[in-house]
């Protein structure tokens, strides 16, 4: 009897094991949200952002050495230069050596700085290849998203309410869930067309590497080619109003079988797909 029992529970937690799993499997991962006391970038998940990072450790370490350079002049100065050491002050008013020695060098660390940063730059301006565009529009205070290549399929994203969020998407960070995402298709080139419907607004997604001012009658461009499937989350990051705080960036990258199968749902809810004409389509048949 006792035995029975063993295996009763052994069976009931195996299934909601396996359940877990499933669940765990089907569902979208959530990777690109903030963390409390973060103090860094966030993990890189596009090649523009995996250069970013990149300048970034070079400017660290430049930085570093700078720092470091100066607080050891600052300390020795003070010891060396101390008023017990030196009861009578020096008549020395210049150095040629020196002088020259530290405006070449700051000019040699700043062009050491400034190739990658314009290489970046330029690497992030336009995309190269691209296989599909979205057009961005900063709304007072929500985002929509058009998809010209796909049969210009809209979707308006605005954050839910926190009763919402904990109905409908508790696994999403607070503040930052939306009702609709933009949806993108993983390890694929997409032209980001930026513009504004009212004030100016900022379409900044950390994880990407990408921060796009959006201008009312001005077109701003830039691209994203996401690595890894899953949820990302951005913010709005251009003062626009007193709804600014309310304008969360969702994006849901996705397989492309996926993507395609959204493209058409969104299709036919908004009544895009092509009509059968039912009397041309039967004429062939009745030859």
């Amino acid at each position: 009897m006792i035995g029975k029992r063993v295996l009763g529970i052994l069976g009931i937690l195996a299934t909601v094991v396996g359940l877990g799993m499933a669940t765990g499997a089907s569902a979208q991962p959530v990777v690109g949200v903030p963390h409390e006391w973060q103090m860094n970038f966030p993990p890189a998940y596009t090649p523009l952002m995996e250069k970013v990072a990149s300048l970034h450790d070079l400017l660290l370490v430049i930085i570093t050495l700078i720092s470091v350079f100066v607080l050891f002049l600052l300390v020795y100065a003070m010891w060396r230069f101390h008023v017990s050491r030196n009861p009578t002050s020096t008549t020395t008013t210049h150095h040629t050596g020196l002088e020259i020695a530290w405006t070449v060098i700051p000019i040699l660390i700043l062009v050491v700085i400034a190739i990658p940063s314009f290489r970046l730059l330029y690497y992030g301006d336009k995309a190269v290849d691209a296989a599909m565009t979205i057009k961005v529009t900063g709304h007072q205070w929500y985002w929509s998203y058009a998809y010209p290549d796909q049969g210009n399929v809209v979707v308006e994203s605005r954050i839910l309410s926190e009763a919402d969020r904990v109905k409908l998407k508790p696994s999403q960070p607070r503040m930052l869930a939306v009702d609709e995402e933009m949806v993108i298709p993983v390890g694929t080139t997409i032209r980001i067309i930026g513009t504004a419907a009212d004030s100016m607004h900022g379409w900044t997604v950390p994880g990407f590497g990408i921060k796009k001012t959006v201008i009312p009658g001005r077109l701003n461009e830039g691209w994203i080619s996401v690595l890894k499937e899953g949820y990302y989350f951005g913010q709005c990051s251009q003062i626009c109003g007193n709804g600014h705080s309310y304008m969360p960036i969702a994006v849901r990258v996705v397989s492309k079988p996926e993507f395609d199968k959204w493209v058409e749902q969104k299709k036919k809810s908004a009544g895009l797909l092509p009509v059968t004409d039912v009397a041309s389509a039967a004429t062939p048949a009745n030859r």
